[in-house]
């Protein structure tokens, strides 16, 4: 590859440097060079190297002021925010007209917190900065910190307007929209942006994302089709390319797209998964069977895996080897409340009620509160004959949903049939009043009950 003049001197000052350590000669360089060689170590994380770098710096242009404002920047990295402001108050009785002291005062700011001051001083640096993009940049983040989304949205598109290209003032101002819900004004936001730089891939993938949340597909298609054609190496763009085209039932290509993920990286659970689901979809079941296999196999600890293997075989009706396979899942988690509840449910058709019991009751345990959980555990106590545990567990429901309709009937047949007639009438008299249409509850759950002259009396009292 070709490098610029500018990137060979770069190469050329870092080796230079390295080679100077190794071999303990001081070499000159100036000061310019020594700040690009200090945000370089900085970048790459290399602390020690950074500050070494600094102190020979400082040695060889002890009055450079971007020196030491590259010092400043070390000593904010370091929290140590008073030496820092304390130099900074030194380099402005020299340089007032210094945006970058402006910069780094506010930086401090930030540091503790006071981000209405460091917008202020942010302020006074766009007076000063012929960087106009960078700092809109820093204000939008000071906003943020506020959580004054508006204003934050404000500078950052300040920002984009100053510099088209820049990426992450292109993610926070679609972060913005997003959290402040105006995702319809996000869309036309970067179609604007788009006439502007129509070869941006990540504004593409935006207005896909966009579109896909308010599920308009075919639209979030043609976007990621862009991104795609702009960059044919955006994992991202496959991968939301293949999930717009299978929610356009079009899992041909939706596997393809998949596939091309597979191909820029190493295989993802997520992507071997889906495409099991389209094979399905297209009624090719081996294949089907065969990628789910491969999602448990990269990625073992995935409940999705395990799970699609799990319905697959119930809905063959091969109670079975479902049963075999959630076994399975639950030996890896066992405190995984979607893998009790097809437990419990596979039980149930194969008969095995006491079995189903556990899995209802284990997937509550584990943090299952929906209704249908509560209602299949209760009733298969009551089948069980366990009907103070079925009422034990009805009223811990009824914490959850309370005038659910379907719980009170439930408690007033099983008070009825454990002899304490006045708490079923109580409830029989919460269900007729929360529901009187669903009141044939009791006569398929409780058929004994039903056909009693009290209870009768009751019904049609209401």
């Amino acid at each position: 590859m070709h490098l610029s003049h500018d990137e060979e001197d770069y190469n050329l000052s870092l080796s230079k440097f390295e080679s100077m350590l190794k071999t303990n000669k001081v070499l000159f360089f100036d000061s310019e060079e020594f700040e690009e060689i200090i945000l370089h170590y900085l970048d790459m994380g290399k602390a020690s190297l950074a500050k070494k770098a600094l102190k020979l710096a400082l040695e060889q242009h002890p009055r450079s002021t971007g020196l030491k404002l590259v010092q400043v920047e070390m000593l904010v990295y370091d929290d140590k925010l008073e030496t820092a402001e304390k130099l900074l108050n030194e380099l402005y009785a020299i340089e007032p007209q210094n945006e970058e002291i402006f910069i780094q005062k506010a930086n401090i700011y930030s540091k503790r917190d006071n981000h209405e001051k460091a917008v202020e001083l942010l302020q006074e640096a766009l007076k000063l900065t012929d960087d106009y993009a960078d700092v809109y940049n820093l204000i939008g983040m000071e906003y943020l910190f506020m959580d004054n989304l508006e204003f934050a949205k404000e500078n950052f598109i300040k920002c984009l307007e100053e510099d088209v290209e820049d990426q992450a003032a292109l993610y926070n101002v679609v972060y913005c929209f997003e959290f402040l819900d105006q995702n319809k004004e996000a869309i036309d936001f970067l179609e604007k942006y788009i006439d502007r730089n129509p070869y941006s891939e990540i504004a593409w993938h935006q207005s896909g994302r966009l579109y896909y949340g308010l599920q308009d597909y075919e639209n979030a298609l043609r976007c990621f089709d862009y991104a795609s054609m702009i960059d044919d190496e955006f994992m991202g763009a496959f991968m939301e390319k293949a999930k717009s085209l299978e929610r356009l039932k079009r899992y041909e290509e939706a596997i393809e797209s998949y596939n091309r993920t597979i191909e820029l990286d190493d295989p993802t659970s997520y992507a071997l998964l889906r495409i099991g689901k389209c094979y399905e979809k297209l009624g090719n079941k081996p294949l089907a069977l065969k990628y789910f296999h491969k999602t448990v196999h990269e990625d073992p600890l995935l409940d999705k895996g395990w799970i699609a293997i799990t319905d697959f075989y119930v809905r063959q009706k091969n109670y079975q080897k479902a049963l075999f396979y959630v076994n399975k899942a639950i030996g890896i988690d066992n405190e995984n409340r979607l893998y009790w509840k097809r437990y419990a449910t596979i039980n149930k058709a194969l008969d095995f009620l006491e079995e189903a019991e556990m899995g209802y009751r284990k997937a509550v345990e584990f943090g299952d509160y929906e209704l249908d959980t509560w209602l299949y555990w209760i009733d298969i106590l009551q089948n069980l004959g366990e009907y103070d545990a079925a009422i034990h567990t009805l009223l811990q429901a009824s914490e959850y949903f309370p005038e659910e309709f379907q719980l009170e009937y439930r408690l007033a047949g099983l008070y009825f049939m454990d002899g304490d007639d006045t708490k079923g009438k109580f409830h029989l008299s919460n269900g007729l009043r929360v529901s009187f249409e669903n009141n044939t509850i009791l006569e398929s759950l409780f058929p004994e009950v039903w056909t009693r002259k009290d209870v009768q009396e009751m019904i049609n009292k209401k």
